[in-house]
């Protein structure tokens, strides 16, 4: 535990007046992940932190030389370009896989970055993202990691086919479900651990 990162973040946090929930809101966590790092149960990752910088207006360097290397839990990521569905979504993810590093992106590019610096044991990813595409995005985050399993996200059942063309794992309507993310975890093509018990 690095209860000196902990308390740093929660000091930071208060002095500003902002909430735990505000904090993830902005940084596209879930609030008990933001609990998490401030009881120093779990670390930020170097993305994560770079962005509590900018929503704390502190140095990253500050932040950074006072954290420890993440921990081994899996990271899963959230990536749709709609705000709401990162807030809704994130939440669900968390209760399904509460030892997993849980992140969302709006952009593509973001989590591409994120991918050649973490390993990416599963990413829900939506198809229709602006001038960006889901199926893109999956081609390049398994070029990153061959293993990383994907699972695309879809109010609309006619991508099924060129989803399937990818490489991915499986094929989800939206909104996220717990059950229907559980049916997706028994279905991936690269089973990996949840860390503790699971759910």
């Amino acid at each position: 535990m690095n209860m000196q990162f902990a308390e740093t973040l929660k000091k930071l946090r208060i002095e500003r007046g902002l909430s735990q929930r505000e904090i993830a809101e902005q940084i596209f966590v879930t609030r008990p992940t933001v609990a998490r790092w401030e009881n120093g149960n779990r670390l930020p990752d170097a993305v994560m932190i770079s962005r509590l910088s900018k929503c704390l207006g502190i140095d990253i360097n500050t932040l950074l030389s006072i954290a420890a290397k993440s921990d081994e839990s899996p990271n899963v990521i959230l990536v749709d370009d709609r705000k709401i569905v990162l807030n809704g979504g994130l939440p669900v993810l968390e209760t399904v896989m509460p030892h997993a590093t849980v992140t969302g992106f709006t952009r593509p590019s973001e989590a591409i970055e994120y991918a050649r610096t973490n390993r990416i044991s599963l990413a829900f990813l939506d198809i229709e993202m602006g001038t960006s595409s889901g199926l893109d995005l999956c081609r390049a985050l398994l070029e990153i990691n061959p293993r990383t399993n994907v699972v695309f996200l879809t109010a609309y059942s006619d991508y099924a086919f060129d989803a399937w063309n990818t490489g991915a794992s499986g094929f989800m309507l939206k909104p996220l479900t717990e059950g229907g993310v559980r049916e997706q975890l028994g279905r991936l093509r690269y089973p990996f651990s949840l860390g503790g018990a699971g759910k």
